[in-house]
């Protein structure tokens, strides 16, 4: 080995220090935010108590199982035997003689949080839905009995109450509404039934929409959320709730990473009323609403394409008395502005029954306002469905035509018993679709009726080829009508003019 010169030396340990010191540097450059919250440790601390286990029972009938006839000497039949024979009540032990099916108890984990230390737990309502009997599991194991306040399935919330045992520790709602995307949050929970389990990430998304129920506006997050952390709380770093963790999309049951919790401001408003009423007054309007195409809003003269266009109005709704018309796009309401359908029936949803709101529509290109006061929505309300009522076409002769790709003719009583549309629908119906033509892209059939054309009446196929020509004439690159299918639910199709 050949010995280093001296000056050689002296060199080398200069730059290995001049090295280590512009890596300190470069580490303390690095802006706190880059590498983490540092405040989660305390937030976990702070709010950890106060976020507990569900523990679940139910008890479910047994079926009598039939055994599968396998052909004799089957190599399966040894396998069949045992495993069936294994999964029947033994004789005089709680089976009958034959020894058919017991009924057994099945048991789930899932989390929640408490929000008042009089006892009061917030979680999902697929953590207890069915249950035959609920326990609430504090962070230091104590287990107590537990009772359900209520239940809203279309949010999947439920409020449960406990007698408290000692002193507990609450947590209070955050505005979700200021949240942002990329904020740090939280979560909280019980996943595998492994018990308190903190996980941290960021807000990826916000008023997330994947069809789980009508009044969808998740948080989307990347904080690892699994089975069992349904119900419990994402916090902000402020140690406020502004999530309940409720479900994940996942192609292997465990987190990739898409994890889904309703919003805080939707949480608060539930909860409030289910401690109030032990259930859900929502607000409604009393329409049918789609939403406004491209298409759509050029045959309406609207620009930019918004709100939700009204299909249908109920005969027994407050939007009847109020002048509200199939055609109608409502904007804004009670102040509110209207992107969409699903932004009109949250809105709707959340305002308080009994009120009176003002409704903005465009109406053939012109803002109206109307006064409304809103009823409630029941579960069982049917309240979506209306019928619109053009005059009556009893004398018209039938007449077929072509139109816009369709077969059309005036209906008449056979055309009624065959395609099944009730007396109370009224208008032109369609016998059949070009193949090639925008209406069978945009699923039109025979049976639809054609009830309006750019929000005209029509009783006959004479009345569609005059507006239609008239469009044309016009320079209109398309057409709305209004279409009813033969239980009188109507919808709004705009089709290419050619």
């Amino acid at each position: 080995m050949i010995a280093a010169r001296p000056a050689l030396s002296r060199r080398l340990r200069m730059m290995g220090a001049a090295i280590s010191i512009g890596a300190a540097s470069m580490l303390s450059s690095v802006p706190a935010f880059a590498r983490g919250p540092e405040g989660i440790a305390d937030i976990a601390e702070k709010v950890i108590d106060a976020v507990v286990n569900i523990s679940t029972s139910q008890t479910i009938e047994a079926k009598d199982r039939t055994m599968p006839q396998l052909p004799p000497g089957s190599p399966f039949e040894e396998f069949f035997d045992d495993f069936f024979k294994n999964r029947r009540g033994p004789p005089g032990k709680g089976g009958d003689k034959s020894g058919e099916f017991q009924p057994r108890k099945t048991n789930s984990l899932g989390s929640g949080f408490i929000v008042d230390t009089a006892g009061i737990v917030v979680t999902n309502n697929h953590v207890i839905a069915d249950a035959d009997e609920i326990n609430v599991i504090l962070n230091d194991g104590t287990k107590i009995k537990a009772e359900v306040v209520g239940v809203d399935k279309k949010t999947d919330l439920a409020v449960l109450k406990f007698k408290p045992p000692k002193p507990l520790t609450a947590v209070k709602f955050g505005d979700s509404d200021k949240i942002r995307l990329g904020d740090w949050v939280v979560a909280i929970g019980n996943p595998f039934s492994l018990g308190g389990t903190v996980t941290a990430g960021i807000v990826s998304a916000k008023n997330r929409d994947i069809s789980q129920g009508p009044y969808d506006s998740y948080i989307q997050t990347d904080a690892a959320i699994n089975r069992g952390n349904s119900g419990g709380p994402l916090f902000n770093l402020d140690g406020e709730v502004i999530g309940v963790n409720t479900l994940i999309i996942s192609p292997t049951g465990g987190s990739i990473g898409l994890g889904f919790a309703v919003p805080s401001k939707t949480v608060a408003g539930v909860v409030d009323q289910l401690q109030k009423f032990g259930e859900l007054r929502r607000g409604w309007l009393g329409v049918r609403i789609q939403q406004v195409t491209d298409e759509i809003a050029d045959s309406l003269n609207i620009k930019p394409a918004r709100g939700a266009l009204v299909a249908g109005v109920d005969d027994k709704g407050p939007a009847k008395p109020a002048g509200i018309e199939p055609g109608d796009v409502v904007v804004k309401f009670d102040g509110k502005d209207v992107k969409d359908p699903k932004d009109l029936s949250r809105i709707v949803a959340d305002t308080a029954v009994g009120k009176e709101v003002d409704v903005v529509v465009i109406r053939k290109g012109n803002e109206e306002t109307r006064k409304v006061t809103l009823g409630r929505l029941e579960d069982n309300d049917k309240a979506q469905q209306a019928n619109a009522k053009p005059k009556d076409d009893a004398a018209e002769k039938p007449v077929t035509q072509k139109a816009l790709g369709l077969d059309l003719a005036a209906l008449s009583k056979d055309l009624r018993t065959k395609y099944k549309i009730k007396d109370s629908v009224k208008g032109v119906v369609v016998t059949g679709v070009d193949n090639a033509s925008d209406a069978a892209e945009k699923r039109l059939s025979a049976g639809d009726v054609i009830v309006e054309v750019a929000q005209e009446a029509v009783s006959s196929a004479a009345d569609i080829k005059k507006r239609v020509d008239q469009l044309k004439k016009d320079g209109k690159k398309s057409v709305l009508l209004l279409v009813s299918n033969g239980d009188g639910e109507l919808r709004f199709v705009a089709l290419g003019v050619q």
